[in-house]
């Protein structure tokens, strides 16, 4: 989106003539900005303010909501199943191209863990995150109201397994919104509700740095969060998380935070990828070895040309990827032309996390912060890099408003299930002349 911006602004008039036509493809007919989804989450921010929709930023760009089921670049085609297309595959869509830019990021890399794929929730996209606060919610729902203890248990039991942005985020924030919430239950106290967080590893946060990851570990457990660092979960088979420390909690939610891999449509190109399954790219963002074919972000593997030890990459992060959108749009405009291309540098400048309201850590340009700082420079350095300044003042507006007011607590369960009210009439309901 980042790219097809740029390319919009600096070919208006190339646009305007018709002499160059922008095609954007997606799945989905929004970009989601991941590191406000914790927010979203809790409530903080609302959902449709995480999300940028692709046709009011790019009015001149070709908008196709479709997903790229193979990519032949020796022909210079791309194959669309759009909403229209049969499962047979009939309606799908070719498309022509000149340049391609390949960037669609990342999924969640999942293990052959027992139990995972029937009861594990994710936390990638803005679906995913309501559905988990609604289901947290539901949670409390459930343990009040029922007078069986190993069913309450298990409803006030949250696992969450990974411990980088996404997880230690993530349950920082819906810890915060929980514990608030359980003001409002009369049989059910904070020190009830059980928060583990499962890291493989030694640390979490490993971008924040070691101190800051300490910090961060004894701030979690402070608040009677259970971190556990190189343990791995076994299975999760009956709604049961075992651990590999031998652990085992009955549990109705586990969310699955371990990592990423790149997305499966690299693997559906004649591309070069590299023993990771990304796109082996020059620093200037051009597929290695590859004529008119680009990519940035988690997709592609780009040289870090400012790292001191040879043949290191770019971290697959926002910080990157945003700054290497701009540069591939401006390379892609120099090769039109006949101009030199320039190389993506970029010096790692740190990392920000929050962990909860007011809660957080930096590590940045050396210097470290933690507590109200942090959280506040967390906020202050995402609001910046989300996009049009419409978006700006929307999320800027929330976050002044919920600080005035109470928290939303209410569980908006039938959303992820609109017609089963309507189902349920239909199912039950006697037409009178059938008695």
């Amino acid at each position: 989106m980042y790219t097809a911006l740029r390319l919009q602004r600096k070919l208006k008039r190339e646009l305007g003539q018709g002499d160059v036509q922008v095609i954007v493809v997606d799945p989905e007919p929004y970009m989601t900005y991941q590191p406000f989804l914790p927010e979203a989450a809790a409530g903080s921010i609302s959902p449709r303010h995480v999300v940028v929709p692709l046709r009011r930023i790019l009015p001149r760009c070709q908008v196709v909501i479709g997903e790229a089921v193979a990519i032949n670049h020796g022909k210079r085609t791309a194959t669309i199943k759009t909403l229209a297309t049969t499962e047979e595959g009939t309606g799908a869509v070719e498309i022509h191209y000149d340049e391609l830019v390949l960037a669609p990021g990342s999924v969640s890399r999942t293990l052959p863990v027992p139990g995972l794929v029937d009861h594990g929730i994710g936390f990638k996209t803005v679906e995913e995150a309501i559905g988990l606060r609604n289901h947290v919610l539901e949670q409390l729902d459930i343990a009040s109201s029922t007078r069986d203890p190993d069913v309450r248990d298990a409803a006030l039991t949250f696992v969450f397994v990974g411990g980088g942005y996404a997880g230690v985020e993530a349950l920082a924030e819906l810890e915060d919104m929980a514990r608030y919430a359980v003001r409002y239950y009369h049989n059910i106290a904070p020190e009830d509700l059980k928060w583990i967080l499962v890291e493989a590893t030694g640390r979490i946060l490993p971008e924040v740095g070691e101190e800051m990851g300490k910090y961060a570990v004894r701030e979690l457990r402070g608040r009677n969060i259970d971190v556990r660092l190189e343990t791995r979960l076994d299975s999760c088979v009956d709604r049961v998380a075992a651990l590999s420390d031998g652990s085992r909690f009955p549990t109705r939610t586990l969310v699955w935070t371990a990592g990423v891999k790149p997305h499966p449509i690299l693997a559906s190109t004649d591309l070069p990828v590299n023993a990771h399954g990304r796109l082996k790219c020059t620093a200037a963002l051009h597929v290695d070895g590859v004529e008119h074919a680009w990519s940035a972000g988690d997709a592609a593997a780009v040289p870090d040309v400012t790292a001191e030890e040879p043949g290191k990459e770019c971290a697959p992060n926002a910080q990157h990827a945003l700054r290497q959108s701009k540069v591939l749009a401006e390379n892609l405009i120099a090769s039109l032309h006949g101009r030199p291309l320039k190389d993506y540098a970029h010096t790692y400048a740190g990392s920000v996390a929050s962990l909860g309201l007011h809660k957080g850590v930096a590590h940045v340009y050396g210097r470290k912060l933690k507590g109200y700082p942090a959280w506040f420079m967390h906020r202050a350095y995402h609001l910046s890099r989300v996009p049009t300044f419409n978006r700006k003042a929307r999320v800027l507006a929330e976050w002044t408003l919920s600080g005035l007011f109470k928290r939303e607590i209410v569980s908006l369960g039938s959303l992820e299930n609109p017609r089963a009210e309507f189902k349920l009439a239909a199912d039950t309901g006697r037409h009178p002349e059938a008695s």
